[in-house]
């Protein structure tokens, strides 16, 4: 086998080694064709993942009591469950306000876990949100455990895209948040479209008359620390029971908490004179209405719609997004509009890696000048990393044609590794010139050429080898950001490789004379100045 691979290739070089000009104007052109793959490409964040089980947060209308959430949520899990592909569901209703995601009585949030086998992932949740919209009148989002927490992580929302509405006003805001939804309203791929339910609810409103309460001795700040603790309770001690601890809870009954004219009628204790008032003597207790919750960012008031993807690359989306709202919406002054979420995070997560990515092109450039003092040999060996982009854009495009931060680190690594193949290539011609005598020409470049071939195409190989799991990985879970990985790595490494058999050795007969002897005249100089030395 190595002596028909070394009869190819020697047929190859005698058919391309004097046209170093040919072989590069090809893979300019090439490369140029392969960059102009990119504006047809997606771009994310992160690869879809595939964990196996989904979260289904469901929003029904605020101020809605927890018996009448649960019982919604108990129809909402049955429907869930007559999707033939789910196994079983596990519900959540409201989260505690010390919970690291508090959440009204409103909101539910359901894990599916799935049967093995049955349709594919997206007809199933296609078929699962229209259940659940089917079952009552409720905002759903679809999403996946570790990826829900992920968007939380980074916009604040359990959703993909976020577009966030800020200003000073809770009702100026309500109507621009409308306006943002109605235009994202019919955008293809736009699936969970939810406002922030930014709404009034009932209230029970008690307005403190200082001036009252000020003739009376009694301090406002006391009164209501007292009337929070007396309608919202406080732990006031601690009882033990065998093994277990029970808080002891003090509060007024249920029946003094819900009446306004009983709250009115509770006694104060007014010092220093001990006169006994009710609290409607010092404040006025009424229902009234409020919003249900008032979110800041930034120092500022906001409202948030949110919404994720199906079908569309979250990057072509979010930039129609982006027209439509700014076509539809107008905004007053003080007021404006910021996208969030996964999309964000991959702009900046794309510029910080296109600054390492050059930072690291120019230590590989360092590296390999200060070894061959040669800028020339140096551009050379680098040649190869153009050679390995055009494999690498081809891959991505033959595969998953999105562009997200696996991809980027993987062009990030390729450099490195692309750049072998051109060090064994020029390293072997130097030692050919330097210690077997070999005058620079066409046959010296032929031979070592030749005699590298083996160890450049096992060097490829062996890494490209060990990714062929990851590439027949696609979809499993927990290969979703290896498996993009595998595939920008092992098509460079195709290109480099193949490329660089032909391209280094052309363009290193046609410009590298120079440099060689320049360096191996400076090592004879550096080797006799270093003999000298040892005989005085």
């Amino acid at each position: 086998m190595v002596r028909k691979l070394k009869a190819w290739d020697r047929e190859l070089l005698a058919r391309s080694i004097r046209r170093p000009n040919a072989l590069l104007g090809g893979c300019a052109v090439a490369l140029v064709i392969s960059l102009a793959l990119l504006p047809f490409m997606g771009r994310s964040f992160l690869p879809e993942f595939n964990e196996g089980t989904a979260t289904i947060g469901v929003a029904a209308s605020p101020g809605i009591s927890l018996a009448a959430s649960d019982a919604l949520g108990a129809r909402i899990e049955q429907a869930m469950l007559s999707v033939p592909e789910v196994k079983s569901t596990i519900r959540r209703t409201g989260r505690a306000e010390l919970d690291e995601h508090a959440e009204g009585v409103h909101w539910s949030e359901v894990d599916v876990d799935f049967k093995e086998g049955g349709r594919p992932r997206r007809e199933v949740l296609h078929d699962l949100r229209e259940r659940v919209e089917a079952a009552g009148d409720v905002a759903v989002n679809i999403g996946q455990p570790i990826s829900h927490r992920l968007d939380h992580l980074l916009s604040g929302v359990r959703a993909q895209i976020a577009v966030k509405v800020s200003g000073p006003e809770l009702s100026e805001l309500r109507r621009l948040g409308a306006q943002v939804e109605d235009a994202m309203k019919g955008v293809p791929g736009v699936v969970d479209l939810a406002l922030e339910p930014l709404v009034l609810i009932p209230q029970l409103k008690i307005a403190v008359d200082r001036e009252e309460a000020a003739r009376l001795a009694v301090r406002p700040g006391a009164l209501a620390q007292d009337l929070e603790m007396a309608l919202n309770g406080e732990t006031v001690g601690s009882v033990l029971e065998r093994q277990r601890r029970h808080d002891i809870f003090m509060r007024l009954d249920d029946v003094s908490r819900a009446d306004p004219d009983a709250i009115a009628a509770t006694v104060v204790k007014t010092m220093p004179t001990g006169r006994l008032v009710t609290v409607g003597d010092l404040a006025q207790v009424y229902k009234g209405t409020g919003p249900n919750m008032v979110n800041r960012e930034a120092m500022q008031r906001r409202i948030v719609v949110s919404a994720n993807a199906h079908g569309r690359d979250l990057g072509r989306l979010v930039d129609e997004l982006r027209a439509r709202v700014a076509e539809k919406v107008v905004l007053p002054e003080g007021y404006f509009v910021t996208f969030g979420g996964q999309f964000e995070s991959q702009q900046k997560a794309s510029r910080r890696l296109l600054l390492l990515g050059t930072a690291s092109l120019l230590g590989i450039f360092l590296v390999l000048y200060a070894h061959f003092r040669s800028t020339t040999l140096a551009l050379q060996i680098m040649l190869n990393v153009p050679l390995a982009l055009i494999g690498s854009l081809w891959a991505i495009w033959l595969t998953e044609r999105t562009l997200s931060v696996a991809t980027l680190i993987a062009f990030i690594t390729l450099c490195g590794i692309a750049s072998r193949n051109g060090i064994m290539m020029i390293s072997h011609y130097l030692h050919l010139m330097r210690d077997e005598g070999e005058a620079f020409g066409e046959a010296m470049v032929v031979r070592g050429s030749l005699e590298r071939l083996v160890p450049v195409l096992m060097t490829a190989l062996t890494a490209a080898l060990a990714l062929v799991p990851l590439l027949l990985s696609k979809g499993e879970p927990g290969k979703e950001i290896l498996y993009p990985v595998a595939v920008v790595i092992v098509g460079g490494l195709l290109s480099s490789t193949l490329l660089d058999i032909v391209v280094t050795p052309a363009v290193f007969l046609r410009f590298g004379r120079p440099a060689a002897d320049r360096l191996i005249a400076l090592e004879k100089e550096e080797a006799d100045k270093a003999a000298k030395g040892e005989v005085l």
